[in-house]
This record gives structure tokens, C-alpha cells and sequence, in this order.
């Protein structure tokens, strides 16, 4: 289980970036970070399995569902070698090979909340995405407009100014195809994250964001 000490350890971080610190400190991270989100994970498979059995949680230490908390600095002006974050990401068994919906879960000082959708999908995925919209925005706006939806969700990330090219600027729900992602967040606050019921928190907020991610993947003529 996530602890208070989670946090002050990921603050510590963000004040100690370096790799000497971090050497000095592994046995913190195996301990608050890496142990309680490997349980966390195998906690919440059964959960996905119930409402999302195509998404999964991976235990696996390095390439599963836990995020590397190495930066990739290799085109950043900010060299700090290290995420001041946790990041969990439940992908679709498909996702490493197409731009499939995803669930993501994000605890850090800053801010904690959980992700649900498609984050930078590629061209070919948004092109999908905005068809089906502009095909059936009825579907569309009964899905973003849903009063359980919008309970714990909102719709977030970056949009174009104009409508992209080849959809009409009368086009009904024309500021939604001009998402560049299409993604909702739930906020979480620390309680949240270190309450004995989280994965219980965490799956039905999940589940409360299906009807959405079921139709990302129906755009892309994915299984959900």
C-alpha cells in the first residue's frame, strides 16, 4: 500500500535529482515506491479483468504496467535523471502496436488523478477517432455528456484551432473532432492514494470511464 512516506520520498527526490542521491536512497525506492505499486497492480487485474479484459495489469518489475522512473533527457534542455512521479499505465494487450485506448494512474506531490482514453494517438488513430465522431456525433456526445461520466471525469488535452482537414466547421461537435487527444482525468487527492480501498477506488472509477474507452477502441476497430 502507498504510505505518507511515498510522498516525502518523492519529494525528496525532486530536491535531490541526482543519481549519487538516488544511489544512496535505491533501497527507499524498492521499498516505497516499487513494492506498493507492484501490489497495487497485481490488486488491480482481477478488477480490469471484470469491466476491461483486454487491458492489462502487468507486474512485471521493468516492462509492465510500472513506468520507468528514468527520464529520457536526450532532447530536454533539463537534465535531471529522474521522474519525480509514479506513473501506472494499463495498457490494451494490443497497445504496443497501435494507438489503442489506455487507463493511467499518476501519483506525485504536485497532483494525483487517473487518465482514461487515447494521449497523442497517432495520425491514423485520429483520423479514426474524428471520423467516428463526425459519422455519429449523437454517440458521441450521450458518451461525453453522461451525468455518471462527468461525475468523476473530465475530457482533457491539447485541441486545434481549426477543424483539421477535410471535416467542416459546421460539423456538429466540431470542437470535439478538433481534439488532438482524446482522453478524461479524475483528480485523486492524497487520502485517495494511501487508503486501504484504493485499487477498490481506482477500479470503479475506471469502470465509470468504459463507456468512453469502449469507444476509442471501437473507432479503431479494437476489442475492448
Amino acid at each position: 500500500m502507498f504510505t505518507i512516506s511515498t510522498f516525502h520520498f518523492l519529494n525528496e527526490l525532486a530536491q535531490n535529482n541526482s543519481r549519487a542521491w538516488f544511489a544512496q536512497n535505491a533501497w527507499r525506492y524498492e521499498t516505497l515506491v516499487c513494492e506498493p505499486a507492484l501490489n497495487f497492480i497485481e490488486a488491480m487485474a482481477p478488477k480490469l479483468r471484470e469491466f476491461a479484459p483486454h487491458f492489462q495489469a502487468d507486474a512485471r518489475k521493468t516492462g509492465g504496467s510500472l513506468l520507468r522512473i528514468f527520464r529520457d533527457t536526450r532532447f530536454s534542455h533539463d537534465k535531471t535523471p529522474y521522474k519525480t512521479n509514479i506513473g501506472l499505465l494499463f495498457r490494451h494487450a494490443q497497445g504496443k502496436d497501435i494507438h489503442a485506448p489506455s487507463y493511467y494512474l499518476h501519483i506525485a506531490n504536485e497532483e494525483c488523478f487517473l487518465g482514461a482514453g487515447c494521449w497523442h494517438p497517432g495520425s491514423h488513430a485520429l483520423q479514426m477517432i474524428r471520423t467516428q465522431i463526425a459519422d455519429s456525433p449523437d454517440n458521441w456526445l450521450k458518451i461525453r455528456d453522461d451525468e455518471k461520466f462527468l461525475t468523476d471525469w473530465k475530457l482533457a488535452g491539447a485541441s486545434l484551432t481549426r477543424p483539421p482537414r477535410g471535416f467542416s466547421a459546421e460539423q456538429p461537435a466540431i470542437e470535439d473532432i478538433k481534439r488532438k487527444d482524446f482522453v478524461a482525468v479524475a483528480t485523486l487527492t492524497p487520502n485517495d492514494v494511501t487508503s486501504p480501498a484504493f485499487a477498490e477506488l481506482v477500479a470503479k472509477r475506471f469502470a465509470s470511464a468504459t463507456p468512453l474507452v469502449n469507444y476509442l477502441c471501437r473507432a479503431q476497430q479494437i476489442r475492448y
